[in-house]
């Protein structure tokens, strides 16, 4: 008998650990972007929900696990379509850069509107992600695009990255700058030409001749090697803006079991954070190693800086103007935008809200 009840123990804890494995349920999720990993706020997606989403399962007793279909870099869809390959399940977790969508997504582009106003990353977080969650209007946008909205991506603040010295605003005058989306309007006075294009397509362009130069931030040029084509950097600081987030697929999130959700969405939260930290540690090596490989820097003085701003047309009046005639309440916003920036420490160069 003894013998016997020996065997029968030692095949339940065979066999226990078996069960268990049985159980366990696999959920295959897409997660992508339109640019390549080596870029910060694509690195944060892979570095939140993709490395601690089963590690936070386990520890949690879940017997789901995820199985993640990583697909960066431009491979089920290009930067213009981010928002359409989330809303059509293209892709069900993705970053989505709001910059390229002024129609569907304008209250996600105010910063654009507002150059000058602040260069802290941090700043922007905090102010985005609030009105993005809080303001109706705001949330409506993701809503309205069938996405479920986590949290905010960020920028360093964009500087000047060109094939020729600048040492004031006269040396842009008949060059063809090349940024994204509503960078362009920060070009406009100053006698540049603007070439609307994206990340990945910047250093062919410059190469090829289709631009002089480009609007950036540090975090996206020093990835892609753009100084080896536009040596001369102008430490220009246009600002640090929100141009996007990380979101995912409304039907999916819904489908999703409730204890995985309620795992996953904490760890979404984190992902502006961790951009911010990467964004932050990488210019700062970034600029130092560039400087080492043959690259330029230069810092535009005070007052050419204020010349930039002030040659700027009303940006703002005119992205208020026209959001008003849709029916969105653009002036209170970009009041209460403003106000949240000054509140949070921002000051701005111009102040864009006054006289609206």
């Amino acid at each position: 008998m003894q013998m016997k009840a020996l065997v029968l123990a030692a095949a339940a804890l065979v066999w226990a650990p078996a069960a268990m494995a049985q159980q366990t349920e696999t959920i295959r999720l897409t997660i992508a972007s339109s640019h390549p990993p080596v870029i910060p706020w694509v690195l944060a997606m892979k570095n939140t929900v993709v490395t601690k989403s089963n590690k936070a399962l386990e520890a949690k007793g879940s017997k789901y696990r995820i199985e993640w279909n990583e697909a960066y870099g431009g491979v089920l869809f290009n930067f213009e379509n981010t928002i359409e390959a989330v809303e059509q399940g293209i892709t069900d977790f993705g970053w989505v850069g709001t910059l390229w969508e002024p129609a569907k997504m304008p209250l996600h582009n105010i910063g654009f509107y507002t150059p000058f106003a602040n260069d802290s990353p941090d700043v922007i977080v905090k102010v985005m992600d609030e009105m993005s969650n809080k303001n109706p209007s705001f949330a409506k946008e993701w809503e309205s695009n069938g996405a479920v909205f986590f949290s905010t991506t960020t920028s360093d603040s964009y500087q000047l990255f060109t094939k020729f010295p600048v040492r004031s605003l006269a040396d842009l005058k008949g060059k063809k700058l090349l940024a994204a989306g509503a960078v362009g309007g920060w070009v406009e006075g100053l006698g540049a030409t603007f070439v609307n294009a994206g990340i990945p397509t910047f250093y062919n362009a410059l190469q090829t001749g289709v631009g002089d130069g480009v609007v950036l931030i540090p975090s996206g040029a020093i990835p892609i090697k753009l100084h080896e084509v536009a040596p001369h950097v102008t430490i220009v600081n246009l600002g640090a803006v929100a141009f996007g987030g990380f979101a995912v697929n409304k039907k999916k999130w819904e489908s999703l079991p409730a204890e995985v959700r309620d795992v996953l969405k904490p760890i979404a939260l984190e992902y502006a954070m961790e951009n911010v930290r990467i964004v932050k540690e990488r210019e700062k090596a970034g600029m130092e190693r560039i400087v080492n490989e043959g690259a330029k820097i230069y810092v535009l003085p005070d007052d050419e800086r204020k010349r930039w701003a002030t040659a700027m047309p009303n940006l703002a009046k005119a992205w208020v103007e026209d959001n008003e005639k849709k029916g969105v309440p653009a002036r209170q916003i970009m009041k209460d935008y403003m106000a949240a920036l000054r509140k949070a420490g921002a000051k701005p160069l111009r102040d864009w809200d006054a006289g609206l």
